[in-house]
């Protein structure tokens, strides 16, 4: 089966319309973040790197009420400003020695 240029070339011409619909469209979902009430949204892998903490201390936080979360869609996630507002109150009960 032979396939003339014109014809490879209006082929390879469509493929590469598909890719860059593709490519559009990972940008897309990947400019938009998980976001509530306007505010950005971590989830628990986020949050242990950014308190530098274990998955069991983030647990007791959740239980404790000490850190809000949401579940959505079975996963956990938690508002950057409510992560922010832990790490201040943590640091107002600090007194250096």
């Amino acid at each position: 089966m032979n396939i003339d240029r014109s014809e490879f070339l209006i082929w390879m011409e469509r493929i590469m319309e598909r890719f860059n619909i593709l490519s559009e469209h990972i940008k897309d979902k990947s400019n938009q973040k998980r976001s509530i009430d306007g505010e950005e949204l971590i989830d628990n892998q986020d949050v242990l790197q950014i308190l530098k903490i274990s998955s069991r201390t983030l647990q007791r936080y959740r239980s404790s009420g000490r850190i809000p979360y949401y579940t959505i869609s079975g996963k956990l996630y938690y508002k950057l400003s409510d992560v922010h507002q832990l790490i201040r109150d943590s640091w107002s009960g600090y007194s250096p020695k």
